[in-house]
Parts: structure tokens; C-alpha cells; sequence
């Protein structure tokens, strides 16, 4: 009964005065959000779905759309004489498996063209880690890699076809894998195109297929290459191997291989882009005097003059004595830290000579009498 009928307008959500384009985004939204497809088995969802459809079918047509702004329901009612016919729960004889199809058309961006299944398309691409020491990442290496990929099966050169056979198109779609067929909806004859069901959409047919990759073209293989890793690479930075990915498909190109690098720790040195630091440590008499102290670096150790009193602590640089960067002819610093060590385990004498040493220069530390002065003056005020 026409009376039992829900709005058209509510059941799309809209106003009476929504346009043309409101009508049709709101339909497209709610025939996904209820399709059968998206909700199997969900009895109310296929209910609202037939309820969106019959609303957009006659909001969507301008004169169905006035009669029905003049008439409401009854305009379609035969009861009331509207003679338009009413919907009988369905889609007047259109089955609702057909829907999928057109279904997928609407929501796939507008037309009812797609783009070919067996057209060339390019392999996947492969991610590995390669694992390297903190000097091979500073100097550059070769590593070699092993990898599984799939490539072209060598025995049919990718056609898929045994030898001394030949891979034929097909005569259903003529070689494009698709099919076009016509059918009739509540919005009248929609075409809609899908696989070819005699090829599975490849546009070929592989009447004796090879027997290396069973008429696929293509193999799992392992293979081994030598990478060159360059000098100054830092950990997670990666390295691109281009067109040694997956291969592609039809013709298609293969895709990439990314080497992700892994780089050690070092004992002694750690790293910030192309400069490097490390702790050097040295004793209170060469603190005190100063002079020539042994500092390691990447290409061995070597010797840099501190000044005299030198307080632990003390950041020292050495120009160039760092990482190359990556496709550059700049070179980092090496930065130094010197920790002066305290002496332990000392014999009677020593001690002597440390207190008279202490007593001699007390009035040398000229930052610690600072210190001291200035805690005078804080608690004298209090």
C-alpha cells in the first residue's frame, strides 16, 4: 500500500528541493552502505537497499520526480489510478544478481570502461636489510646479497607456452580479456564489462603450457648480486637497485630492489650524520701541563697538543678527521672529549707528594676560591 511507503526524500536523506547532484551523491552512499554484497545475510540491510533504489528510480527522473512532488505515492499506485505501476517488493522482474556488476560500475569512478587486465604492469618491488660494521659504512664495501625474486621462466622465455607450441588469442574477447554484456536494470539497459570467462581476462590462450612454469611466464628464483655500499651511509639510510624487484607482468617492467643498512656500533666512536666523537682519556699531569696526547681516529691513532690545565670535560675538534658524505667531496670532524682519570692505588710516597703538591698550589685554583667566596656571601646574608 502506497500509505505504508516511507518518504522518497527521507529514505535518500534529503530535502524536497535537493538537486540533481545531491539526489545522486546520496544514493551512491546508501546503495554501498546496504548492498547485499557488503551485508550477506543481513535481511534489513537488503530491505533498505531495495527502498534506496525505488526512491532514487523515481527521484532521479524529472517527470516521475514532478508527479511525484504533485501526487506523492499515489502517482505510482495503480489503486489510485497513478498508472505507473507500483514496485512489488523487487525490481519489477530484475534480478537482483545482476545488480553486482552494475553496482561495481557506479562506484568505480563514473564509466562503465575499465582499464585492460592483461595490459603490462610493472613487478613489485623487494625490501632487505644489509647488515655492515661502523668502518665498512665509513670507508664503503661490497657486499654480496642473495634474495628470492620472481622472474622470467628461462626455459619459455616468459610466454608461458611449452616449446615448439605458440600462445594464441583469444577469439571470445579478441585478445583484450574482457566482455561486454548488456542488461536491463530499473534505470534501463546498462552495459557493464568484466573478465573474459573463456581466458580469465588474459586476452591469451595457452593451449599446452610449459611445464618449468606451468604457463604462468614467470619463476620463483634466488639470486646473488655484489652491491657496492658507498662511504659515509648511515644506519636506515637505503640503496636503491633499480629493476632487480619482481617481474613485471605483460611486458611490463620489473620493480626495484631497496637495501635498507643496518650499521654496527663502534667501541670507541659514535656519530652524528658525518661527524663522529669519542671520550679520550688522560692523566692530571698532562691535564696540568699539557702537551702532545694520543687520540684515536678512523685511520689509526695520532697525536693532538692540549694546552695546560686542561679541565675534564673539554671538547676538542679535529678538522676532516670524520665521515665522507654521501655523493659529496665534504668530510666531517672528528669531535674529542678529554675525561682526566684519578690516579688509584698510591703508594705512601706518592700521597706526599700530592699533599705537598695540594698545599704548594691552593692558591692556583682560582675557580674553586670563586666558589667558595661566593658561598661566604650567601650565607652571610642569611
Amino acid at each position: 500500500m502506497a500509505e505504508n511507503k516511507r518518504d522518497y526524500y527521507e529514505v535518500l536523506g534529503l530535502a524536497k528541493g535537493a538537486s540533481d547532484d545531491e539526489i545522486k551523491k546520496s544514493y551512491r552512499r546508501l546503495a554501498k552502505q546496504y548492498h547485499p554484497d557488503m551485508n550477506p545475510g543481513n535481511e534489513e540491510a537488503e530491505k533498505k537497499f531495495k527502498e534506496v533504489n525505488e526512491a532514487y528510480s523515481v527521484l532521479s527522473d524529472a517527470d516521475k520526480r514532478q508527479k511525484y512532488d504533485q501526487f506523492g505515492h499515489a502517482a505510482f499506485d495503480p489503486a489510485s489510478g497513478g498508472g505507473y505501476g507500483g514496485f512489488d517488493g523487487g525490481f519489477g522482474g530484475f534480478d537482483m544478481g545482476d545488480f553486482g556488476s552494475i553496482f561495481e560500475n557506479i562506484f568505480s569512478g563514473g564509466g562503465f570502461s575499465s582499464q585492460r587486465r592483461n595490459g603490462p604492469s610493472r613487478g613489485d618491488d623487494i625490501e632487505m636489510r644489509v647488515s655492515i660494521s661502523f668502518e665498512e659504512a665509513a670507508f664503503g664495501c661490497k657486499k654480496e646479497i642473495s634474495f628470492n625474486k620472481i622472474d622470467k621462466c628461462s626455459k619459455c622465455n616468459g610466454s608461458g607456452a611449452a616449446e615448439g607450441s605458440t600462445v594464441e588469442t583469444c577469439s571470445t574477447c579478441r585478445g583484450s580479456g574482457q566482455v561486454r554484456t548488456t542488461q536491463r536494470t530499473i534505470l534501463g539497459m546498462m552495459q557493464s564489462t568484466g573478465p573474459c570467462p573463456t581466458c580469465n581476462g588474459s586476452g591469451k590462450i595457452i593451449k599446452k603450457p610449459c611445464e618449468a612454469c606451468r604457463g604462468s611466464g614467470s619463476l620463483r628464483v634466488k639470486k646473488k648480486l655484489e652491491v657496492s655500499i658507498p662511504a659515509g651511509i648511515d644506519d636506515g639510510q637505503s640503496i636503491v637497485l633499480r629493476g632487480q624487484g619482481h617481474e613485471g607482468k605483460h611486458g611490463g617492467g620489473a620493480g626495484d630492489l631497496y637495501l635498507v643498512v643496518a650499521v654496527g656500533k663502534h667501541e670507541i666512536f659514535t656519530r652524528n650524520g658525518t661527524n663522529i666523537y669519542c671520550d679520550v682519556p688522560i692523566t692530571f699531569s698532562e691535564a696540568a701541563l699539557g702537551g702532545d696526547i694520543t687520540v684515536p681516529t678512523l685511520l689509526g691513532d695520532t697525536t693532538y697538543k692540549i694546552p695546560e690545565g686542561t679541565q675534564t670535560g673539554t671538547r676538542f675538534t679535529m678538522r676532516g678527521k670524520g665521515l665522507s658524505a654521501i655523493n659529496s667531496r665534504a668530510v666531517g670532524d672528528l669531535v674529542f672529549t678529554v675525561v682526566v682519570e684519578t690516579p688509584k692505588n698510591l703508594n705512601s710516597e706518592q700521597k706526599e707528594l700530592l699533599r705537598k703538591f695540594s698545599g704548594s698550589t691552593e692558591e692556583k685554583y682560582a675557580s674553586r676560591q670563586k666558589y667558595f667566596d661566593k658561598l661566604k656571601r650567601i650565607f652571610k646574608k642569611k
